[in-house]
């Protein structure tokens, strides 16, 4: 019931923008102020319904493909920071998960959690080097053991994490009210939309419960960290696995200054510049090379040691990326670094995000606005960020669909970005996506690529121009005959010629109409004319609607580049 009422005036406002009455009348306009609103009244009641829907807001925040650009802005600030659950609680969890008294894991605890998050919290804590070496040594060798016995005489420090208490009953409780409600809410979206709503809901479920699951995260930080072992521009703190299970998860602790804190990174001398470029080039590592990646990168998941290399915390929110998808952003990059129009589109098309339904023209001015609109002085600097977001806002008008798989990559590439340009107001995000790729070989492969369909296509040229000539002269041969019959088929998607029709007859019922009144009036039939009167404006109202219908169709709305920049002015 009370989700019911913290959602009810929301739903019955987007019911009233379809039919202003509810179950009749016409769609309504809604102005980007009251969009705003709408957003910040959901924000209110996601933040009043908990922790199940705090995340569930997170998400939300990532798909624009769900909600218009306003809703996407205001819950794009929704902080997963809420207080932490009572030590007492904490410490149950804690020593069930272990399997004894904390005194016996632990040298020195402190009983202040130093973050708390919707589903967990953080403490520091000290273990026995010791005892935590043998456990490991016995486990996964030598090389875990070395580092422990670098630790000093007072315990090797450590962060813990504990799953917030009575937090699997909660999270259960909220997902089954979310299936339930599910099917009410989709009466109330239009069709495109309920088709991402029913996959949000999928994707909502599996992806809180692999948050809860710290067992998987552990699994996730290692396979990250096994992937920098051999570069020492990155820290990835190690899981100590005596210490961690399914509801605990023990990592060594790294202490770094947030990378965000502009002030005191130059006050510790580190090059910026050079940080924000290592860490677009580790996402881009992640991503295209590893297939894995940290998919949380907000500055307070980042940190940076005094010797400029990048800490990387929490990774209870992380993906994978399935070759196909790797080969597919490749691409994109590639063509949005060459200008590329059609390879743009083509890599979109291909990918899942662009219906091939789209009209072609029409995205492709997008396309090239939004590259326009995000272009500086020079032709190459642009910044990915701003051309995601315009693609971003289209989302939710053209027909743009996000499949799941890409949902976090392309949160990824706007958080990551943002991060660059707050170390470094002029760093080239393009630039250096280019550079990696070029290092890499993709560009060069690109290229190879590209000379091989070239040389396909010239081939098939050069075979149909062989099959020609005779088809010429046999079609010559039949006109000479007087045997040549041509067939033409005109498409009206847009149904215009109905349109026409409709609108003929209303005005040849309407002449009628007014014509038998005149007559009936003259021959003193009041009744009759009446009725008459009646039908007329009953056809003028019809006549009148004919001329009010939408000319666009549902799968390729017609925009051209002055409402394209309207729409953005608006928000």
């Amino acid at each position: 019931m009370l989700v019911a009422w913290q959602f009810l005036p929301l739903l019955v406002a987007f019911a009233r923008d379809r039919r202003r009455f509810l179950l009749f009348g016409r769609s309504r306009r809604v102005d980007p102020e009251t969009h705003r609103h709408r957003a910040e009244v959901l924000l209110e009641s996601l933040l009043t319904l908990g922790p199940t829907f705090i995340k569930l807001g997170q998400l939300l925040s990532t798909r624009p493909d769900v909600l218009p650009p306003a809703y996407i802005d205001v819950l794009s600030a929704l902080q997963d920071d809420v207080p932490p659950a009572e030590w007492a609680e904490a410490k149950v969890v804690l020593e069930d998960e272990l399997g004894g008294p904390l005194e016996d894991h632990f040298v020195e605890f402190e009983t202040e959690a130093i973050s708390g998050a919707s589903l967990g919290q953080v403490y520091r804590a000290r273990v026995d080097p010791d005892a935590v070496a043998d456990d490991e040594a016995a486990v996964g060798g030598t090389e875990r053991a070395t580092d422990a016995d670098a630790a000093d005489d007072a315990g090797r420090e450590v962060a813990v994490k504990i799953r917030r208490p009575n937090i699997e009953e909660l999270v259960n409780a909220d997902l089954r009210v979310i299936k339930w409600s599910l099917p009410i809410l989709l009466t109330f979206v239009d069709e495109s939309r309920s088709f991402s709503l029913e996959n949000l809901a999928d994707e909502f479920s599996k992806t809180i419960r692999e948050e809860m699951d710290y067992e998987r995260e552990a699994e996730m930080l290692q396979e990250i960290r096994g992937n920098f072992a051999d570069d020492d521009r990155f820290v990835i703190p190690d899981v100590i696995e005596s210490h961690s299970g399914p509801r605990v998860l023990t990592m060594e602790y790294v202490e770094g200054t947030k990378i965000n804190d502009v002030e005191e990174l130059e006050r510790r001398g580190i090059d910026r510049t050079r940080v924000a470029e290592n860490l677009e080039r580790s996402y881009l590592q992640m991503i295209i090379e590893d297939g894995v990646f940290h998919a949380d990168p907000h500055p307070g998941n980042l940190a940076v040691t005094d010797d400029g290399r990048i800490v990387f915390y929490d990774f209870g929110m992380s993906g994978r990326v399935d070759s196909f998808i790797q080969e597919k952003i490749v691409d994109f990059y590639v063509a949005v670094a060459n200008q590329d129009i059609d390879g743009i589109l083509d890599a979109l098309i291909e990918i899942g995000t662009l219906s091939p339904d789209a009209d072609r023209g029409v995205m492709a001015e997008v396309m090239e606005i939004a590259i326009q609109d995000a272009r500086g002085e020079d032709v190459e600097q642009y910044r990915i960020n701003q051309i995601v977001g315009q693609i971003e806002d289209s989302i939710y008008v053209f027909p743009f669909r996000l499949p799941k798989n890409l949902a976090l990559v392309l949160r990824v590439a706007t958080v990551v970005e943002g991060v660059c340009v707050t170390l470094d107001s002029d760093f080239d995000f393009i630039d250096t996506a280019t550079n990696y790729l070029t290092e890499q070989g993709y560009r060069e492969e690109t290229a190879r690529q590209y000379v091989r369909e070239t040389g396909q296509q010239l081939r098939r040229s050069g075979e149909s121009l062989t099959r020609l000539a005779p088809k010429t002269e046999r079609t010559l041969d039949r006109l000479d005959r007087d045997d040549l019959f041509v067939r033409i088929g005109v498409e009206d998607e847009e149904k215009v010629f109905a349109t026409l029709a409709k609108r003929l007859i209303y005005g040849l019922l309407l002449t009628m109409s007014l014509f038998s009144m005149g007559v009936l009036y003259a021959l003193e039939a009041p009744e009759a004319s009446v009725v008459a009167a009646v039908f007329s404006v009953l056809v003028t109202i019809q006549l009148y609607r004919s001329f009010r219908e939408p000319r666009t169709t549902r799968v390729k709305p017609q925009f051209t580049r002055q409402n394209l920049r309207q729409r953005r002015d608006e928000k």
